[in-house]
């Protein structure tokens, strides 16, 4: 009886695995086309840069801001004790390197 209740554990545990919907993970179109950027101002970021950084990383500070000849926004960022390098277009797009 024991070997039985195991047995139908181990199906059911294992049919689980294929009732999950699989998660799909949105992939960013758009690429870095260019590497020199110049240091600009925070205050000279397009307002849908500052909306995407503040919709994808809440609570971020943007330390220091560069755009290239693209129009392509490097920004670093600190969260809390974290800090990264993003990237965006002029319209708030992230851009993978």
């Amino acid at each position: 009886m024991k070997k039985t209740i195991v047995a139908a554990a181990i199906v059911l545990g294992s049919l689980t695995a294929f009732a999950t919907t699989p998660v799909q993970i949105a992939s960013n179109q758009y690429t870095l086309t260019q590497e020199e950027f110049t240091e600009i101002g925070t205050d000279k970021l397009p307002e849908a840069v500052l909306k995407a950084t503040e919709k994808t990383h809440p609570g971020a500070r943007i330390t220091k801001a560069y755009i290239n000849k693209e129009n392509q926004y490097k920004l670093e960022i600190t969260v809390k004790d974290q800090s990264a390098t993003v990237y965006a277009d002029a319209d708030g797009n992230w851009i993978t390197k």
